[in-house]
């Protein structure tokens, strides 16, 4: 059965992008990762939000831009979105129902993990009772100011059991349970 994991690199202040959606913070934190390296052939389908599908791109300039983990992975990605684009994207389906697109996301996945990638996204499947698992590689850097890795006004209580932590030579990675 396939899980639903919401993956992403944070600054060590909580941070995933900086101010504006900003990803160039990242570029100096990729490289070799064992732990991406063991987690990519685990994933089978995409589930990302619009405003990550379409933002700035850590990969930007280089081969890699615009590509899933830096062109590490090829599969099919489902896109959450209000408005659809007129036009298709080869490999992208547009989805504008969250369970709706966890559901296609999982399908497609064929028993390995959907990757969701984006907050509001991610937020979204935790709302919805739909998330299994968090894995967030902190990277030492501070940011200040961006969009946060969670932020619910007013506070909420998602519990989470600890599934492993692990240093590598880029971030500690944080790997979690999402207890419902």
């Amino acid at each position: 059965m396939s899980r639903l994991l919401y993956s992403c690199t944070m600054s060590l202040d909580g941070f995933i992008a900086g101010p504006g959606g900003d990803m160039s913070w990242l570029t100096r934190h990729l490289g070799p990762n064992p732990v991406v390296d063991q987690l990519i052939p685990r994933i089978g389908a995409l589930l990302v939000g619009n405003r990550t599908f379409g933002g700035d791109d850590p990969h930007r300039g280089t081969e890699a831009e615009g590509k899933a983990f830096g062109g590490g992975w090829e599969g099919p990605q489902l896109v959450l979105t209000h408005r659809p684009p007129d036009r298709s994207v080869p490999g992208v389906t547009f989805v504008t129902d969250l369970r709706q697109a966890a559901a296609q996301a999982k399908a497609a996945a064929g028993g390995k993990y959907v990757n969701v990638l984006g907050a509001r996204t991610a937020h979204g499947c935790v709302e919805a009772g739909l998330l299994d698992e968090i894995l967030v590689f902190v990277a030492p850097v501070l940011l200040g100011d961006g969009v946060r890795l969670f932020e619910h006004p007013g506070g909420t209580d998602v519990r989470l059991e600890r599934m492993d932590v692990s240093p590598t030579s880029q971030a500690t990675c944080l790997w979690f349970r999402v207890l419902h």
